[in-house]
C-alpha cells in the first residue's frame, strides 16, 4: 500500500513531466474527484505549465503555474507517467492495470501523459488542496516535535503515528516496522512514553525510513515477512501477537515490546 516511500517514489517518477503543459484533463470516475466537481478540473488546469512537484506525508502536489493538482492514493493507487509504473505492484493490489482502473489522467503537450490506476477507488484528486490539514512530514520530524506530539494524546502510541493530521507519511506498515524496532508496544498510550522511548522512537523513525527506501518500499522492513499467523518475531523468536489499533491489523512481540 502507498506510505510515504511509495509516494516519494512517485514524485521522482512525475519530476519527468515539470516543463510540459496540460493540455487535457480525463476524468472518467466523477467520485474520485474531491472537493469540488468534476467539470471544473478542465478548465482550471488545461494550459497550464507544471512547474514543479512535492509530497506532504502521502499527498503528492503537482505545482502549475496556476491551480495546484493534488494526488492521494488511498491503498491500491498507482501512478503512471508516460506509460511506465515506478512501482509494478502494491500489496494487497493486483500487479493488472485494467483500463476501467483508470480513474483520472492528464493528457500533456509536447507529448507524454500522467494518470492514477486504483482498483478499490480509495484515492482521490483535488484542486489546491488543504495542505494545512496534515502535520509535519515524517522525514522532517525533530526529536522535540515528537516529543510535543507524543506529549498531547492518550491515544495509543500506533494510533498517534498513523494521525496525518500531527505526523504526515506513516501507514500501518512503516508503524509496524519503527515500533517493533524501538521495542515499545503499539497499544501504549503516546503521553506514557519515557524520554529515552521518545529517543529512540525518533531514531527508528528516520532509520527506517532510511533503510527501507534504499531496499525498495514500506514492504521491506524485517517484520514484514512474519505478519501473519504463527509468525514469529525476528528478534528474539516469540510468537507475534495480532491485534486492531486504530482500526489496523497490528503485529508485535510480546516479549520486547513494553
Amino acid at each position: 500500500m502507498p506510505e510515504l516511500l511509495e509516494i516519494e517514489y512517485y514524485r521522482d517518477a512525475a519530476d519527468q513531466i515539470i516543463g510540459r503543459t496540460i493540455l487535457a484533463v480525463h476524468a472518467p470516475d466523477p467520485w474520485y474527484i474531491k472537493g469540488g466537481e468534476v467539470d471544473e478540473l478542465g478548465p482550471a488546469l488545461e494550459g497550464h505549465r507544471i512547474e514543479r512537484t512535492r509530497r506532504i506525508g502521502k499527498l503528492l502536489l503537482l505545482d502549475t503555474d496556476g491551480p495546484v493538482l493534488g494526488l492521494r492514493f488511498g491503498m491500491t493507487g498507482r501512478l503512471i507517467v508516460d506509460g511506465a509504473a515506478p512501482i509494478d505492484q502494491l500489496q494487497y493490489a493486483s500487479g493488472r492495470d485494467l483500463p476501467e482502473w483508470r480513474r483520472f489522467g492528464l493528457e500533456l503537450a509536447p507529448t507524454g501523459a500522467l494518470s492514477i490506476s486504483d482498483p478499490r477507488r480509495l484515492g482521490g484528486v483535488e484542486l489546491d488542496p488543504d495542505e494545512d490539514r496534515l502535520g509535519i512530514d515524517a522525514l522532517d520530524i525533530s526529536l522535540e516535535a515528537l516529543a510535543a506530539v507524543l506529549a498531547r494524546s492518550t491515544a495509543a502510541v500506533k494510533s498517534r503515528l498513523m494521525d496525518q493530521a500531527h505526523i504526515a507519511g506513516l501507514g500501518n506498515l512503516l508503524v509496524d516496522e519503527i515500533l517493533w524496532r524501538a521495542g515499545i508496544d503499539p497499544a501504549r498510550r503516546s503521553n506514557d512514553l519515557d524520554q529515552g522511548q521518545v529517543a529512540e522512537l525518533h531514531r527508528q523513525v528516520h532509520l527506517v525510513l532510511a533503510e527501507l527506501a534504499q531496499r525498495g518500499g514500506s514492504h521491506t522492513g524485517d517484520l514484514y515477512p512474519e505478519r501473519s499467523a504463527e509468525g514469529r518475531c525476528p528478534v528474539d523468536g516469540s510468537e507475534l501477537r495480532r491485534r486492531t489499533i486504530g482500526g489496523r491489523t497490528t503485529w508485535s512481540c510480546p516479549r520486547h515490546q513494553r
